[in-house]
């Protein structure tokens, strides 16, 4: 059935209940556990919409979603969307403090959580929090243990067999809504901000996603491990749900384990960010597995260098597409293509999906010319309607035409493919000369002894800002600072090579695998005053 026909009409929820009755016996989610069909998912999220409109929570209303990549996550996902509610996902990972700061923000009336996950005891986080914050009224737990709770607390399981069969107001899915998702940006370079996004918002990327990995229903996806984020919501479960592909989840970004649910489950595609391919390429080293069901991949997140994408295509896929993702745009706004050639395939973001534009502006927001590099801008059906709560900051990222300006840097080629150079904001400037890191990382990164490498500024007298390098060593390799700076100076102009080199065990990350870089910067920041050499 591919694509399904007529979803650009669809809402969210529409669009699940048009694939269950297609397609009722058909597998969604897989997961060690269990296998849940499009059919299953559809009468479960039924039951959960109909025991939470009998708690209240009605159309408007947000619910936030704190869970791993989990079958219960899409349930409750899709039973909010049921309600006309808004979803707020969360990293599982955050800290009580940006738990508290985010359900504050987005004013949530429930939460979907684990009882516990890692060492958090969230039972016992959410007796707090409620106390102090009067919009949060009901919290709905996932777990295995028979708890008593109070009339506030209660299991999902318990929720969908009360609402099994139940009904609820159907009007509260007609048509589509202004806001279906508020997400939280992940904050390395910043304070989080609530990204509102629509039914439309995250539909349209998603579709064309899946129509660039040519997704079917023979497909099964691995390799996204965090369903809060953009992507996993976007092209990750509603791009399985439009092409009728599985779902296959993890919990984890250690290659052993992602590698055995490839195995396990024969996952023809597999989505990740650089983090996750790069210890499945470490992991397969040391123990193979049999990879062969795979077809292609799709890498989006951070950026991809070329070592990466050739080693990925010799050892565990034959074909490695790229994608440039932004969560202020539903995820996917550009993507190479298997008919690009392969210099396009390996040293750009390709170009952009249907229905999104992209442009170059310079820094008083004029447009620039092809090959020209700038702040990369773009518009189309992806696009944010703005920040949630903040109208003045949403202003200050679009320009007169409504393109948004991503903060990020880059060009357009004559053909129309899109190249990606750094940050706006992580420019260094190095005695009145920009720098920027991406391209010293990628020198740094084609070096035999630097497994991961990042570059950030540091405050210094004489030259304003100097360039740190932090570089965690390939295991068992012996390199020096200066053998570093040796390297980079082959092919760097004397402004561009590394002022200090830091060799670290591990750089801080955020949840999703990107380096987190404000905290890296903060870091060597207060290692105070480090000598050159």
């Amino acid at each position: 059935m591919g694509i399904a026909e007529g979803w650009e009409q669809r809402s969210i929820a529409e669009t699940l209940a048009h694939r269950a009755a297609s397609d009722p016996e058909a597998p969604f989610l897989i997961d060690d556990r269990r296998v849940l069909t499009f059919g299953q998912v559809e009468s479960q999220a039924e039951a959960l919409a109909a025991s939470l409109h009998y708690l209240g929570i009605e159309a408007g209303d947000r619910v936030a979603l704190i869970l791993p990549s989990c079958p219960e996550f899409v349930v409750g996902m899709f039973a909010v969307a049921k309600l006309g509610a808004v979803i707020v996902p969360l990293n599982p990972h955050f800290k009580a403090a940006e738990f508290q700061y985010m359900l504050r923000h987005s004013e949530a009336v429930a939460a979907i959580t684990a009882e516990d996950l890692d060492d958090l005891d969230f039972l016992q986080l959410f007796e707090e929090l409620m106390t102090q914050l009067p919009e949060l009224q009901y919290l709905v737990t996932v777990g295995e243990e028979d708890l008593w709770y109070d009339d506030r607390i209660f299991q999902f399981e318990d929720l969908i067999s009360a609402g099994a069969g139940k009904s609820y107001p159907k009007d509260a899915t007609d048509g589509e809504r202004d806001l279906f998702a508020i997400l939280y940006t992940s904050g390395t370079s910043g304070k989080p901000k609530g990204v509102g996004l629509s039914d439309r918002n995250l539909l349209v990327p998603a579709a064309r996603t899946a129509e660039g990995l040519n997704l079917t229903e023979g497909d099964r996806v691995v390799g996204l491990l965090a369903l809060f984020h953009v992507f996993g919501l976007g092209p990750g479960i509603l791009g399985s749900l439009l092409s009728g592909a599985a779902l296959i989840l993890g919990e984890t970004l250690e290659g052993d384990a992602t590698l055995d649910l490839i195995e396990r489950h024969g996952a023809t595609v597999h989505y990740g960010v650089p983090t996750i391919f790069v210890r499945e390429l470490e992991a397969q080293a040391a123990s193979p597995r049999d990879v062969s069901t795979l077809r292609c991949g799709l890498v989006a997140g951070a950026p991809v260098r070329e070592e990466l994408v050739r080693s990925v295509e010799a050892q565990l896929l034959p074909e490695l597409l790229i994608a440039y993702s932004l969560t202020e745009a539903s995820s996917t706004v550009c993507m190479t293509s298997a008919s690009d050639p392969i210099e396009k395939r390996h040293f750009t973001v390709g170009r952009p999906i249907e229905g999104m534009e992209v442009k170059v502006v310079g820094p008083e927001g004029e447009e620039l010319p092809e090959e020209s590099i700038g702040e990369i801008a773009v518009r189309g059906p992806g696009v944010m309607s703005g920040y949630y709560r903040q109208p003045k900051e949403t202003a200050s990222f679009f320009d007169d035409d409504r393109y948004l300006l991503t903060g990020d840097l880059g060009m357009v080629d004559e053909e129309g493919y899109v190249h990606l150079v750094g940050r706006r904001k992580e420019v260094i400037i190095r005695g009145s000369i920009n720098v920027y890191p991406r391209e010293v990382e990628d020198r740094l990164h084609s070096h035999p002894a630097v497994d991961v490498a990042a570059v950030v500024g540091i405050p210094d007298d004489d030259l304003g800002e100097a360039i740190c390098a932090c570089i965690v060593p390939v295991e068992g390799a012996i390199v020096t600072d200066q053998e570093i700076r040796d390297w980079c100076a082959v092919t760097l102009a004397d402004h561009r090579i590394p002022d200090v080199v830091r060799f670290l065990d591990a750089l801080p990350q955020t949840g999703t695998g990107k380096i987190w870089r404000i905290e890296l910067s903060r870091m060597m920041r207060e290692e105070g005053q480090i000598h050159r050499t």
